[in-house]
């Protein structure tokens, strides 16, 4: 929004001679502009505030979407374990991000590798960001926690969960948050300096590298350093498939993560009360929030329709879990270019990333990897593949909104190859970082014996030998009435000739009362 000034002195020139008090007139008129003024720059704030907060409501929806997911794809025997540690990513998630992990992200001023201002939101309200945006940014660290929950899943201790979920959460994610996003980050496409990378800086507009590939690598290595789930192959080496015990789950889930990515990825402009050029037009930072809209629903659909039709060719048969993954492969892919694209590029996108997701999981099967939700694959490997999509196909046009004119843009838009540059940049010192803080973590974690359950604890289920029963009620067992022997028996109301009948009433029925 434009700012405007009113000032006296200029004003009463324009009055003219013949205006008594020009001094007293022009002052009023001043002073109700700049009230009108004030106001609206009020109601500017308050309604870029509230459409970040509705996007960071949307986003942390998303954890119940990530919590439907997990449920579906694991057995049944597992779904209370896994369940909790969806609510433990948040909760945990929120108190270590609170704490260190908002400052160690966005604590300015600082240098490029790390925060370190607004420890406990200290200074927080500030002219640079509000309550909202630490909430908005806590959604996003704490999905990154929930992706690597996934990879461990059916397996994994729950003091194990607690510690690395406080850890990602509260230094690892935010560090590369701080690389990218900050204003003071080393790689960073809205650094304030102007030393841009390559005179770019690494376009990942929503985190397809920051979220999804951090949360992805670090499932990555802890399902590694843990081995597979037992019976997940055979003595033989050949695949078996431990089936999720519901598709429809499974289904709710991707629905409920396809709604919340609304908030992800159009969210992530933080503000849409912004006009691009004159004041006044229908062309704004509202388009090109529609716009992201739009294409992050082209690359989740094509990318769904890819893997159900490729699927089908290789396997034989339609399956409603591996659609449900391409079509969120899709949206992990589209998340770092989504600003900057055009729509028909986005189905491009989601064309490319249903067969990377699909190759993906051919060498995770050869080198026997097992990953009960595919996550590394699928955010790990479909991120890194947005990054390089948003190199490639990037349009001049949206880069100059989004971040500022004169930047490079997409190599196949004819930006030449300084951002994609910039992007290989990214997935290399991403998967380094990750590997580098997580991978000593797990191991750690496994040499102490905290990692991996034992081998009658996996073979019954953690919710029975962990969490003290089964997530369903096959039958109710406290219910005494269902139990013969305590059925209750029908008592009839008694009529005037009952009274003076004294013979024996008939012997009750076995197991009746």
């Amino acid at each position: 929004m434009a700012s405007y000034t009113c000032s006296a002195t200029d004003l009463i020139p324009q009055l003219g001679s013949s205006v008594a008090n020009a001094t007293a007139v022009a002052n009023a008129i001043c002073g109700g502009f700049s009230a009108v003024s004030a106001t609206l720059s009020d109601t500017t704030y308050a309604i870029n505030n509230t459409y970040l907060l509705f996007s960071a409501y949307l986003v942390f929806a998303m954890q119940l979407g990530f919590a439907m997911l997990c449920a579906g794809s694991v057995r049944a025997k597992n779904t209370m374990n896994i369940m909790l540690t969806n609510v433990l990513d948040a909760a945990a998630g929120g108190l270590s991000y609170y704490l260190f992990g908002f400052a160690f992200a966005f604590g300015a001023s600082s240098n490029g590798f790390i925060g370190r201002h607004s420890f406990g939101l200290t200074g927080v309200p500030s002219p640079a960001f509000d309550y909202s945006f630490f909430l908005y940014q806590w959604a996003f660290a704490i999905a990154a926690a929930g992706i690597t929950s996934g990879s461990i899943a059916e397996r994994t201790q729950f003091v194990a969960y607690l510690i690395y979920s406080t850890f990602l959460t509260g230094f690892v994610y935010p560090v590369v948050s701080h690389w990218f996003w900050s204003s003071d980050g080393w790689a960073s496409a809205s650094r304030t300096d102007g030393n841009l990378l390559f005179k770019s800086g690494v376009i990942d507009f929503a985190g397809s590298g920051v979220v999804h590939m951090v949360g992805g690598i670090a499932g990555l290595w802890g399902a590694l350093i843990e081995g597979p789930r037992i019976g997940r192959f055979d003595r033989t080496g050949r695949s078996v498939v431990l089936r999720g015990h519901s598709a429809s789950l499974v289904v709710l889930g991707s629905f409920l993560l396809w709604f919340g990515w609304y908030g992800f990825n159009p969210g992530s402009f933080l503000t849409i009360a912004k006009t691009y050029g004159t004041d006044g037009t229908f062309y704004g930072q509202w388009s090109g929030v529609g716009r992201t809209a739009v294409t992050t629903t082209l690359a989740g659909c094509t990318a769904a329709l890819t893997t159900l039709f490729s699927k089908r060719l290789l396997a034989g048969h339609w399956n409603v879990t591996d659609v449900c993954n391409g079509l969120l492969g899709g949206f992990a892919a589209i998340t770092s270019g989504c600003s900057v694209v055009e729509p028909w590029s986005a189905i491009v996108c989601g064309f490319v990333a249903a067969w990377v997701l699909i190759g993906c999981n051919k060498l995770a099967e050869k080198f026997k990897y097992d990953d009960p939700l595919e996550a590394a694959q699928l955010h790990g490997g479909c991120g890194a593949w947005g990054i390089l999509f948003t190199g490639l196909f990037a349009r001049e046009r949206y880069v100059s909104e989004v971040y500022s004119p004169g930047r490079p843009y997409g190599l196949f838009m004819g930006g030449g190859g300084r951002l994609l540059a910039a992007q290989i940049i990214q997935i290399l010192v991403i998967f380094g970082w990750v590997t580098a803080t997580m991978g000593p973590l797990f191991y750690g974690l496994h040499k102490l014996k905290l990692l991996r359950i034992s081998t009658e604890d996996e073979m019954a289920g953690m919710d029975q030998t962990r969490h003290g029963g089964f997530a369903y009620a096959y039958h109710d067992e406290d219910d005494q009435s269902t139990i013969p022997g305590f059925i209750m028996k029908r008592i009839e109301p008694m009529n005037s000739s009952s009274k003076h009948d004294r013979s024996p009433p008939p012997p009750s029925p076995p197991n009746e009362v």
